[in-house]
């Protein structure tokens, strides 16, 4: 979606490697890059990591440069040292420049430009986001042990001379984790923010707040943790030694502090990752009923679901005191999450609680709602309005459509409505379940998988994904923000069953929101798989190897 891309940004002297090619993803000899640059040049030769290779950096980029050093001596143990001062290619040769001095600005916020040559690797981007994505392109040049944990005794670090220039395709680069159901601690998702930077994808979706469970502590309601935080028991008819998230009291489940939080986002924001939380409503609410029964439609009493489906904990919006709750919490949730968007819900709510309910009915009745629908987009509108009050941009699932659409609102498009809502000028995030929900199964076999929830989803049905819909007129495409992968954790009750559902598939979907379209090539895609399952391998991560049936691993912790 870039255009003028003859401008180069260029040092003297760091063009020596000849008989130069331009690579396109279906290239069987190209390099494992995922996903794949909008632009490759392979030229002959190699740059070696040796003990004396130094890093030169811009002050501004120095943390960027910590991160990179930080992984290369992990693996080589060389001791590499940082340098900021440098005035020519002849101080730089031997070493490795990261910069956004004379960067190329029409690669864009999150682009990159990357020159290997045998006695220089010069990285330059026009922000620290493109820099920290460019040293992801950097470690996949090298061989997959440079995500080793161990130094490697006698590797031969060297990488191609090549010639980059890449930026992302689309903006909204997204993974969802339900920790609702089964709750993930600070460190297991911290973990799962490492393995999205190494994709390039840049939005995490915290799910944190469903029906079996509340996973956020708000200050001034601190019965949604002391309750709403724990239930019985695993559920879902699961071994409760699957997991480990259970209580001094034996109670199972658990929740971030806000200090949990903090740090969180602020691990998050150094990968160049937005958070974006999620508080559910007005629907799949039971755990935050069950602790404030009083701003039901019911009064209660509710008590937290062990099994899935859709419950009647919906919050009344005939009562005031209701707003004036969901206010309250949204306010401590804007101090903690500094990004732009906010995730309220708005998905599967069981409109039949309203319906019998007379202050609900006479609430439609006053303002001329005509149905439970036009309730809900009233509820919506009202939410929306408080949070754009507060310079955030609300996001709802596809239901959000239902009655009326919120000014501002964005649309996360699961089960449909993205050309009516980016066509009147809405923006829209792709997540569509037969491409994007990975709790489904990754085989017909099913008795040789892992329990899902159901459905089949493909690691090639991933990738084959268009984000932008057929029938979108031109115009609008750019409201598409990109596409996300969700990961519902009904049937997935610790993070080593979560990575084998997760990978590869997110790789996939990671590759189709970044790449350019027209190298879209599943063949190559899977090449190039192979040595990213060494690389997951280096670095511990679960993965279903990209066979049609698989044994069933061993999912517990």
């Amino acid at each position: 979606m870039k255009s003028g891309r003859n401008t180069k940004s260029a040092v003297a002297g760091i063009f020596l490697c000849l008989m130069a090619a331009t690579l396109f993803a279906a290239d069987t000899n190209g390099p494992a890059i995922l996903p794949w640059p909008q632009q490759v040049t392979l030229r002959a030769g190699a740059f070696k990591l040796t003990p004396q290779t130094r890093i030169y950096v811009d002050p501004a980029s120095r943390p960027t440069a910590t991160f990179l050093t930080a992984r290369l001596r992990q693996s080589t143990g060389y001791p590499l040292k940082t340098r900021t001062k440098f005035f020519s290619a002849r101080a730089i040769e031997g070493g490795i420049l990261l910069t956004t001095r004379a960067a190329n600005t029409n690669l864009g916020p999150e682009g990159y430009e990357l020159t290997v040559a045998p006695d220089s690797v010069v990285l330059r981007a026009p922000t620290q986001a493109g820099l920290f994505y460019g040293v992801q392109t950097l470690f996949q040049l090298l061989p997959p042990e440079i995500f080793s944990s161990n130094v490697v005794q006698a590797a031969d670090w060297r990488m191609p001379c090549i010639q980059i220039e890449d930026w992302p395709r689309f903006r909204w680069r997204g993974f969802m984790l339900d920790v609702a159901r089964h709750f993930y601690n600070r460190q297991q998702v911290e973990r799962i923010l490492d393995a999205m930077a190494f994709q390039k994808l840049n939005r995490f979706h915290w799910h944190l707040t469903d029906d079996q469970g509340w996973r956020i502590e708000i200050k001034k309601y601190p019965k949604l943790t002391q309750v709403g935080a724990w239930r019985a028991g695993v559920g879902f008819g699961l071994d409760p030694k699957s997991t480990t998230a259970y209580g001094p009291d034996g109670r199972y489940g658990g929740f971030y502090t806000q200090a949990d939080i903090r740090e969180v986002v602020k691990y998050a924001a150094a990968r160049h990752i937005t958070i974006v939380p999620e508080i559910e409503m007005p629907g799949h609410s039971t755990a935050a009923l069950a602790a404030y029964p009083q701003f039901s439609c019911t009064g209660g009493p509710f008590s937290i679901p062990l099994k899935g489906g859709v419950f009647n904990g919906i919050y009344n919006p005939a009562d005031e005191a209701t707003f004036k709750f969901l206010d309250d919490v949204l306010t401590e949730v804007f101090q903690l999450f500094p990004g732009q968007y906010v995730h309220l819900g708005g998905d599967e709510v069981p409109q039949d609680t309203w319906k019998n309910n007379p202050a609900c009915q006479a609430l439609m009745k006053r303002d001329g709602l005509t149905n439970e629908d036009e309730l809900q987009s009233w509820f919506m509108k009202r939410m929306e309005k408080f949070v754009g009050a507060h310079g955030r941009t609300m996001v709802g699932w596809s239901e959000i459509l239902k009655g009326g659409l919120a000014s501002n609102a964005v649309v996360m498009d699961w089960i449909g409505g993205a050309t009516e809502a980016a066509s009147s000028g809405h923006d829209v995030v792709m997540t569509p379940t037969q491409f994007c929900y990975f709790d489904y199964y990754q085989s017909t076999n099913r008795a040789s998988e892992p329990l899902a929830i159901g459905g089949f989803l493909p690691l090639e049905k991933v990738y084959s994904l268009e984000p932008i819909p057929a029938d979108l007129p031109e115009q609008y495409a750019p409201h598409i923000l990109g596409a996300q992968g969700n990961l519902w954790t009904e049937y997935i009750p610790n993070l080593h069953y979560a990575e084998y559902m997760i990978f590869p598939r997110l790789t996939a979907l990671a590759e189709v929101d970044w790449s350019p379209d027209s190298a879209r090539n599943f063949d190559d895609f899977s090449r190039r798989l192979q040595v990213e399952f060494q690389r997951f391998a280096e670095l511990g991560i679960n993965y279903r190897p990209n066979l049609t049936n698989v044994p069933t691993a061993t999912l517990t912790q």
